[in-house]
């Protein structure tokens, strides 16, 4: 008989250094930030120190760890996790709910979602139904995911007038969201959605900002016309929940005056 596999167990050391080495820091300047010594943090990652839960979680803290993996490292350090995970629909998030309909009501009558870590769609208000038309359904089955839907060439990606400029961003962002958080599925995603082609559109030109630039708009075709639109994301503060801590309001906004009229508000008053 073979001999078993033995599986690799996630110690606390291996998952500090990676964090440490995540976030470009070295053992001596996290050992500054938390007031230990370097010797201990290279105890700590080598196995011959054991954490306090203290300790966990102020080393946790200089490093910026999301609350998913502070969890995490308490668990391989042999403590607890102390930061609950709950649905966005259980009673103790009514509050919540409260705040993101409210919010999403509120930004009416432009377009605003709400998305979770992996940038899959928790709630949208009405006028984002725009983003959903034409797209075939298999884009929308749950769980909808919103970068998916804004680089897909059969739904957004294909109406994007600039769609070789949004594309850089978005990948530049989602590649870098995937290293400092360190979730998996946002690499996965990230390579998806580079794979995407676009008949007729080179998409290695880098944009060049001119001297009128501010933001980079999504130029979206709809109808006969085109929509310029640029966006501003906001998250919940000193949030002790992990689902809470990972969920981000994207609310649009008009680029012009035609956009603007097009909602039906005028610009100077958006």
């Amino acid at each position: 008989m073979g001999a078993l596999a033995v599986e690799h167990e996630e110690t606390f050391g291996d998952l500090l250094r990676a964090w440490r080495q995540r976030r470009r820091v070295s053992q001596l300047d996290l050992a500054i930030e938390a007031d230990v010594s370097a010797r201990h943090v290279s105890f700590l990652e080598t196995g011959r120190a054991r954490p306090s839960r203290e300790m966990v979680m102020k080393l946790a803290e200089e490093l910026e760890v999301p609350l998913r993996h502070r969890n995490r490292l308490l668990v391989a350090a042999g403590f607890a996790p102390v930061f609950p995970e709950r649905e966005v629909r259980a009673p103790e998030m009514a509050a919540v709910r409260r705040a993101l309909d409210r919010i999403l009501a509120g930004h009416e009558p432009y377009p605003a979602l709400v998305v979770d870590a992996g940038w899959n769609l928790v709630a949208a208000n009405a006028a984002a139904g725009m983003f959903m038309e034409g797209v075939p359904a298999e884009l929308l089955r749950e769980p909808v995911n919103v970068m998916r839907l804004s680089l897909h060439p059969d739904a957004m990606g294909g109406r994007l007038v600039n769609i070789a400029e949004v594309r850089a961003y978005l990948l530049n962002q989602l590649r870098r969201q995937a290293e400092a958080s360190g979730h998996g599925a946002l690499a996965e995603l990230h390579d998806e959605l580079a794979s995407y082609t676009y008949p007729g559109v080179e998409l290695n030109v880098a944009h060049v900002p001119g001297p009128a630039d501010i933001l980079l708009p999504l130029r979206v075709r709809h109808g006969d016309g085109i929509l310029s639109m640029f966006t501003t994301i906001a998250t919940f503060g000193t949030p002790m929940d992990v689902t809470v801590s990972e969920l981000a309001i994207e609310t649009f906004w008009p680029g012009d005056e035609e956009t603007a009229a097009f909602f039906g508000r005028p610009a100077a008053t958006a």
